[in-house]
């Protein structure tokens, strides 16, 4: 069960400190459906937990509290019956007398999992939870953990909301999905014996989510556990995309509206595109709906180069969401073997060049290094300029805007081998510097960045007009 954890460097070692403190610390973690919350928690500490409640999805205030009693009964070792609580306030008042009964000599870890299936509406569930921190836990020595994957509740009360538990979280943790490094490494606990190509391939089907990952098998090649796992009948990923967003995000019909609309568009829509491809009213509604989606992970935010910030595009990154639209929805009917004929029509070969972007937009801080420029500030950006009797339209995915003057222009290819440059690459990568330059009058140093599996060939790059190349390699670093 390490494997997980292993992967988990930076939020195993923040927990850790968090366990040695001698004074109390309430955590919040937050992070998107299968993403491994639980696991962690379950994983790191093990036999440390002295209380652990789980929430269950729309259940009554009865129902959850009948089983915090029965959660009760068996660490005191009593009959159900002894431990009925007619609130949650009685509830607390029965945990705050079992951790006292297990004395002050170590930490007493206390872990509610899906919280915001706990406090139900009207259950008094958070005044509760408040007045045992305020009133008692929070000067005991006491690890107090939330987390749940209803996002919108937990950006609601947690995150954003300056009500609920927002001042009373002392520390927050957002888990987010494995990084290409993370997945190599949890899938080499596993005995998989994939490469670095192979792991990408895999990575921009479903991404890096542990619960996913966990249910390929070793012996299978990538092609033969994607077509088992998202065509087969049963499969995980063939009918998760129904009840990913609904576990999510209340009136999840809005962010599936708005995930369907821009995995329409690859190179993304701004909010007002946005509108007219939903149908959906402008307002704070769909802020908080685009802001909910960026923040679970579903989708990147973003500026175009020098203009105003009301100016974001949206895109669409999440690997499984994309995936599923574009491959599994249209073709559950089709069989098995079906996986093996899509994989080699020009559909494929165009949608995992888009998928590789996005890939790269998840890995920026690994770009970044592999640029030389860690330490240098940066702002990221894309271009766009549609084309007009003056100009041809150019598109920029990715721009890297650095302190030191200079910019990155940023070219992902995704090819199977090394790149031998032709003579219209060339040319096209010195045309587009000179365009971008032409169109937005900048006078800044400007480089042109190739981002693909194995790099260029070195004798192909005739003078030198792709000045860095960003491997595979590159983005497999730990940062």
């Amino acid at each position: 069960m390490i494997n997980q954890v292993i992967a988990r460097k930076a939020e195993t070692q923040l927990l850790e400190e968090m366990y040695e403190h001698d004074s109390s610390d309430f955590i919040s973690i937050t992070g998107r459906r299968r993403v491994g919350k639980t696991f962690l928690i379950d994983t790191l500490f093990k036999n440390r937990i002295d209380f652990k409640m789980v929430g269950v999805q729309n259940r009554s205030q009865e129902t959850q509290l009948n089983n915090f009693g029965r959660v009760m009964s068996r660490l005191k070792g009593t009959s159900p019956k002894e431990e009925m609580y007619e609130n949650w306030q009685f509830a607390f008042f029965a945990l705050e007398d079992y951790l006292i009964s297990l004395g002050t000599d170590k930490k007493r870890v206390v872990f509610f999992d899906e919280l915001p299936w706990l406090s139900t509406s009207k259950s008094g569930f958070l005044d509760a939870l408040g007045y045992f921190w305020n009133s008692w836990a929070e000067r005991e020595n006491i690890l107090l953990i939330i987390c749940g994957s209803a996002a919108s509740w937990m950006i609601n009360k947690v995150v954003r909301n300056k009500g609920g538990l927002h001042n009373r979280v002392t520390q927050r943790i957002h888990l987010e999905p494995f990084t290409l490094s993370e997945t190599r490494n949890y899938l080499r606990t596993k005995n998989f014996d994939y490469g670095n190509y192979d792991i990408t391939e895999t990575y921009m089907a479903m991404g890096g989510i542990p619960f996913y990952l966990n249910k390929l098998k070793p012996n299978l090649s990538v092609a033969e556990n994607i077509e088992s796992v998202a065509f087969h009948q049963g499969g995980l990923l063939r009918d998760e995309f129904h009840s990913l967003y609904a576990a999510l995000f209340d009136n999840s019909e809005r962010h599936v509206d708005i995930i369907r609309a821009l995995s329409r568009h690859h190179f993304g829509l701004d909010r007002n595109q946005i509108i007219k491809e939903t149908s959906l009213s402008n307002g704070g509604g769909l802020s908080r709906t685009l802001e909910e989606l960026e923040f679970s992970g579903f989708i990147h935010g973003y500026y175009y180069f020098n203009k105003k910030k009301r100016f974001k595009r949206y895109r669409l990154i999440d690997e499984y969401s994309n995936f599923y639209l574009k491959f599994i929805e249209t073709n559950k009917e089709e069989g098995s073997g079906i996986w093996e004929g899509i994989r080699n029509q020009q559909r494929y070969i165009s949608w995992r060049g888009y998928a590789f972007e996005n890939l790269g937009l998840r890995h920026l801080p690994q770009i970044r290094k592999a640029l030389g420029i860690s330490g240098v500030s940066t702002v990221t950006s894309t271009f766009y300029h549609r084309g007009n009797e003056f100009a041809q339209g150019l598109q920029i995915d990715l721009l890297i805007e650095r302190a030191d003057r200079a910019i990155n222009l940023c070219e992902f290819k995704f090819y199977n081998s090394v790149i031998s440059l032709t003579s219209d690459q060339i040319k096209g990568f010195r045309d587009r510097k000179q365009a971008f330059r032409q169109l937005t009058g900048t006078d800044r140093t400007l480089f042109t960045s190739l981002i693909s599996p194995y790099g260029i060939n070195p004798k192909s790059n005739k003078g030198g007009v792709v000045n860095q190349s960003v491997t595979l390699e590159d983005l497999f670093q730990e940062t």
